[in-house]
């Protein structure tokens, strides 16, 4: 009998270490058994730790350090037969043609696949200033940070090179994401701002009726 009672406490305990205590919240992280690669300790971006002296997870270059190619295509970068388009294709990696003028259109096709990386990279990175719509509501400004409005004229009329380094440099408060996106996510993120453009500028009577009825107008 003490042999079966043994054995039930054990199966219980084993049970509730598996399952855990259910309907308690916690701030702790969970306790894995296997925990293989499903929580891996990261920083994420505009996040805090209490490692580095400022909090910040975005870290910058560090000093006395030049960086050959973009630093996300590592195996060829360092490849004997590395080469670069970086200095010849100036519209699509600088926002700017070899003449320095500001990049009207875009230096790539222009696809619903693009627009949707836009839409991802805009929520991961813009989003928390910005605001969904772009209009500059986004959380910070609840603490009395006002981002851009982006969905105004001023903007409309702005190159798309001027959004391009905007975004690779920073502007005012804004710090630059040069090291952060790729220049393919970076004119995703353009090709996403501009459709915020044009929705907010348009009337109910400009959408198409299948929209309107959508929209219960």
């Amino acid at each position: 009998m003490k042999t079966f009672f043994a054995i039930y406490f054990f199966a219980i305990v084993a049970v509730v270490i598996v399952l855990g205590f259910r309907g308690q919240k916690s701030d702790k992280p969970p306790l894995w058994v296997f925990p293989d690669m499903d929580n891996q300790p990261r920083y994420d971006p505009q996040a805090a730790n209490d490692f580095f002296p400022n909090r910040m997870d975005d870290r910058p270059r560090p000093r006395r350090t030049a960086l050959r190619g973009q630093g996300w295509e590592r195996k060829e970068v360092f490849s004997e037969d590395y080469g670069t388009q970086r200095y010849t294709n100036t519209d699509f990696f600088q926002g700017q043609g070899p003449d320095g003028e500001l990049t009207e259109g875009f230096p790539l096709p222009v696809t619903n696949e693009l627009m949707q990386l836009g839409r991802e990279k805009y929520q991961i990175f813009c989003t928390v200033c910005h605001g969904e719509a772009g209009n500059g509501r986004g959380v910070t400004s609840q603490y009395g940070i006002i981002a851009t409005n982006m969905v105004t004229d001023v903007y409309r009329e702005r190159p798309n090179g001027n959004l391009f380094q905007t975004i690779t440099h920073g502007y005012n408060s804004m710090y630059g994401y040069g090291d952060k996106i790729t220049p393919r996510e970076r004119w995703a993120i353009i090709l996403y701002v501009r459709a915020l453009q044009q929705a907010a500028g348009t009337r109910a009577d400009e959408l198409p009726a299948s929209a309107r009825e959508a929209l219960g107008l």
